[in-house]
This record gives C-alpha cells, structure tokens and sequence, in this order.
C-alpha cells in the first residue's frame, strides 16, 4: 500500500524542490557499525549472518518514514507502508564467480524471511529476474563486498532525478579490540531524505543490532 504527497501541503516541499534540481541528488555516506553483539548472536542462533543483516536493515528503514519516499513521473512523490530488500547473491556453483539479484517479500518474522530467501535463492537460475518486479519501485537495493574492508563506495546508476531508491551495502566486517566493526554504507535521494535522516537510521540500526537475541 501506499498513499500520494499532496506537495502543496508538504513540510518538506522547499527541500524537495531544491534537491530535485540538482543533476545527481543522490549521496553516500559511510561509518562503521558496530557488529559484535549481532554476529554472536547470529552464530549462537546459526542464522546465515547475510540473510538476518538484509531482514535488520530492511526492517529498520522501514521505520524511517523518509527512506519509504519514493518519486514518480512530473514530480509525482509516494510513501509507501513497506518497502522490500533486492539484493545480491554471488552463485553458490564454485566455478561460478558471477552474482545474480534476488528480491524477496519482507513479510514476518526474521526466519519467516530466511526461510523465504532459501527458497527463492534456490528456485531461481537465471542472474535477473526482473519480470515479477518489473514497474516496482517499492525496494531497498543491497549488497554486499565481503572482500574488502572499504571505507567508501560508489554505485551504478542511471541520471535520472526519479531514482529514489536507497542503496544500502556493507563490507568485510573486521576486529578493533573487542569488537567487531562493520563497513556499512546508505545512498539515499537529498530531496526526500536529509542527513538528519541518515543519521537516525545509522542510530536504529545500531540499537537494532546491539539488542537482537534471536530470530
């Protein structure tokens, strides 16, 4: 579901406007999560660490009403109630070193989605599979570089002022001390969400991640 944004009405219709002239409105921001308590977690509970970190931050966003903004032809805003993860997965064939895109439903609990995610994973062959999405734009795009420690990182995209759909990624997770630290990064669309908005994402996903016990 989701319901359309009367931009005469709306408080961020100056922002809008302004960020929306801009030729590449989107923009990047990467910090280190703090990952220890949920990996403990995840492996005391044998959870595929991947899988339970696209539910978290899935989950996350879509309690951040600005990450659930997205923009249609002639200005055209909507907010969705929930958006849903599109993610890649490299094959599991060992002589295979492409990756294909899965999305899956975020509906129930963290293993209702896991269980999900196996399942589509090994029902589908082909690398995209976009006939069953196409025209959605109700999505979170994710990925993840699980070679690399980075400290920051660019995405593919199409210039085009409508694309509001985040990207969020993270990479190799790595030891400082006793904990255990993230690379994570959040693209986002400036004239829907602000970096006010990124921070109190970057603070739920990290209470998020310091609180789960189990799925």
């Amino acid at each position: 579901m989701m319901k359309i944004i009367d931009l005469n009405t709306w408080k961020r219709k100056e922002h809008f406007e302004f960020f929306y002239r801009a030729d590449q409105p989107q923009y990047n921001i990467c910090a280190n999560m703090d990952l220890t308590r949920f990996l403990a977690s995840s492996r005391e509970n044998r959870l595929p660490l991947y899988y339970a970190l696209i539910y978290a931050v899935t989950d996350v966003a879509n309690r951040c009403e600005n990450f659930r903004y997205r923009i249609r032809e002639n200005k055209q805003v909507v907010l969705y109630d929930r958006v849903h993860p599109s993610f890649t997965e490299m094959s599991r064939d060992s002589d295979d070193d492409l990756f294909k895109l899965l999305t899956v439903e975020m509906n129930g609990s963290m293993a209702d989605f896991i269980q999900s995610a196996r399942e589509t994973s090994a029902g589908q062959s082909a690398y995209f599979n976009l006939g069953p999405i196409a025209g959605r734009d109700d999505f979170l795009y994710i990925t993840c570089i699980p070679w690399i420690s980075f400290t920051h990182i660019s995405h593919t995209f199409t210039l085009n002022r409508n694309d509001a759909v985040p990207r969020i990624s993270w990479g190799k997770y790595f030891h400082e001390g006793e904990k255990v630290l993230l690379p994570f990064s959040v693209q986002v669309h400036h004239a829907l969400v602000d970096g006010y908005h990124v921070g109190e994402y970057f603070r739920k996903l990290q209470e998020y991640l310091d609180s789960f016990r189990s799925a």
